[in-house]
C-alpha cells in the first residue's frame, strides 16, 4: 500500500531524516517511536507530500507520490497532526466536511453522502452532539476527537497520525486507538502512528519504526523492538519489561 525506499530530508544542510526503508501493508499499523528531535514528524509530513525528499522515494499503490496531485493524495492518505490550528469559530460539521474535498462534490457543496459520512465519523469518534457546536469552545482533547473524525470521514485507506492521544483521557486513548484498529482490520485500511506510549504502541501496532538522530535505530514487532537495550539507548531510561496479563503483549515500565 505504501513503500518507502531508502529517503532522506535535508532542512537547508541539515539531515533530518537519513536512510529510511519500510513497507506499509493493507491492514498494518506500524507505530513510529523515538525521542522529541528524531525525525518522526518530518517522516509523517514526507509521507503525504508535505515536505519534500532528498533522495529515495515513496510509492502508493505502486505510483510514485510525485506523481499524484494533492487531490489525488488528499483522497489516499488522511493526515492527523498534532492538535493545532483548530481554535476558530467553525462549526464541528463544517470542519469535519471541508475534509472531505477531495471526494466531494465538483460544484463544491456537501452532498448527502458527505453529511452521512460525518455523521457516522462523530458516531465512532464519541461525538455525536457536537456537531454544531464551535471548534473554538472545545477543549483540546474534544478538538482532537474532531481531527481525527475528519480523518475518518475522507476516504482514504492510509491514515499517518502524529500524537493522536496527547491530549485525550484514557478512555479516549483506546476508543482512537480501537478505532483505526478496526477500521484496518475490518476495511484494509492501514496507518502510520507517532506515540510516546510504548505501552500502546506495544498493543495496538503490528511493526514499530524506533528512530534515533534521524534513521532507524530498530524496527520489527514490538516485543522484538521494545527491549530494555533498545529503550536504554534511545530514550535513556531504564526499564522494567513483562507481559500485559490481559492481551499477552510485552508491558513497559520504566525506571525513574
Amino acid at each position: 500500500m505504501l513503500s518507502v525506499k531508502k529517503i532522506s530530508v535535508l532542512y537547508g544542510d541539515k539531515i533530518v531524516l537519513r536512510d529510511i526503508s519500510f513497507e506499509l501493508r493493507s491492514g498494518e499499523i506500524i507505530a513510529l517511536l523515538g525521542p522529541n528531535g528524531a525525525g518522526k514528524t518530518t517522516l509523517l509530513r514526507a509521507l503525504n507530500g508535505s515536505v519534500p525528499i532528498a533522495n529515495g522515494e515513496i510509492e502508493i499503490e505502486g505510483k510514485r507520490l510525485f506523481q499524484f496531485s494533492r487531490r489525488e493524495i488528499a483522497k489516499r492518505v488522511a493526515m492527523v497532526a498534532q492538535e493545532n490550528e483548530t481554535k476558530f469559530p467553525v462549526t464541528v460539521l463544517d470542519f469535519v466536511l471541508a475534509g472531505r474535498f477531495a471526494s466531494g462534490s465538483p460544484f463544491g457543496w456537501e452532498t448527502d453522502s458527505d453529511i452521512s459520512a460525518a455523521r457516522k465519523a462523530f458516531e465512532q469518534c464519541d461525538l455525536a452532539d457536537f456537531e454544531s457546536r464551535l471548534m473554538n469552545e472545545l477543549s483540546g482533547g474534544e478538538r482532537q476527537r474532531v481531527v481525527l473524525a475528519r480523518a475518518i470521514a475522507t476516504d482514504a485507506k492510509i491514515f499517518l497520525l502524529d500524537e493522536p492521544t496527547a491530549n485525550l483521557d484514557l478512555a479516549h486513548q483506546g476508543l482512537m486507538f480501537r478505532l483505526i484498529r478496526k477500521r484496518c482490520k475490518e476495511e484494509g485500511c492501514s496507518a502510520v502512528v507517532i506515540t510516546h506510549d510504548l505501552n500502546l504502541a506495544a498493543e495496538f501496532a503490528d511493526e514499530i519504526l524506533m528512530l534515533k538522530g534521524g534513521g532507524v535505530f530498530a524496527s520489527g514487532p514490538p516485543k522484538r523492538v521494545l527491549n530494555q537495550e533498545n529503550i536504554n539507548v534511545v530514550y535513556k531510561v531504564q526499564a522494567l519489561l513483562d507481559e500485559n496479563p490481559a492481551s499477552g503483549k510485552v508491558r513497559v515500565t520504566t525506571i525513574y
